[in-house]
């Protein structure tokens, strides 16, 4: 679907027009540049290439500056494609927050906040194994069994266990948008998207 590519700038609250008080995420959105058009002909899909944020010439490699200087672009930090625009759009035309409208549903896609290695209480919701009492006192956050002995005599695949948690592409969908501030880019969404402050979304109609 059609999107842009943004930019996560924190969470506040507003209240409706009931006096109910919602959560809300800013995201700085666009404007972005389209870097490229794919067409049927040439490469078997239709979709535009939008680029976002702006890089610094020395941190870009040759390939990719020439790629830009295509579409008469500074080089960007970030690029992703996005299919069906109702509009067509033009190599180095401008992609602005005026796509979007109050009250539409968007799907937002980012990289989750890393939590390190963490265990199966706080990874998966584990309750806990057993009591504190009859004598037990220090396996009240353990994950119990993770397979029997003699048979099949291996952990199956996919068994629920500590390890890394987050760090992942993760997509919320269907956030209502609440307020549309064309003039400083920005979009107001209901709820919570994934990453940490500054973390880069894209944001899908």
């Amino acid at each position: 679907m059609s999107g842009l590519i943004g930019r996560k700038i924190g969470m506040t609250s507003i209240f409706d027009e009931n006096g109910k008080n919602i959560p809300c995420t800013v995201i700085e959105a666009g404007p972005c540049v389209v870097t490229q058009v794919r067409t049927k002909e040439v490469d078997g899909y239709t979709a535009l290439q939008l680029g976002f944020d702006d890089k610094a010439e020395k941190h870009a490699t040759k390939a990719s500056q020439g790629h830009f200087k295509k579409a008469g672009s500074a080089p960007k930090k970030l690029v992703a494609e996005f299919k069906e625009f109702k509009k067509e759009y033009q190599l180095g035309e401008s992609v602005s927050i005026d796509i979007f409208v109050e009250g539409e549903y968007v799907d937002v896609t980012g990289t989750s906040k890393g939590k390190g290695f963490q265990g199966v209480v706080k990874r998966h919701g584990f309750g806990g194994v057993g009591q504190a009492t009859h004598g037990q006192h220090n396996r009240l956050r353990a994950p119990g069994s993770i397979g029997a002995s003699s048979y099949p005599s291996r952990v199956f695949k996919g068994m629920r266990m500590a390890g890394r948690m987050g760090n992942q592409k993760t997509t919320i969908q269907n956030l209502q948008v609440l307020k549309v501030i064309q003039d400083k880019n920005l979009l107001i969404l209901k709820g919570c998207v994934p990453g940490h402050k500054n973390a880069y979304v894209t944001i899908h109609k």
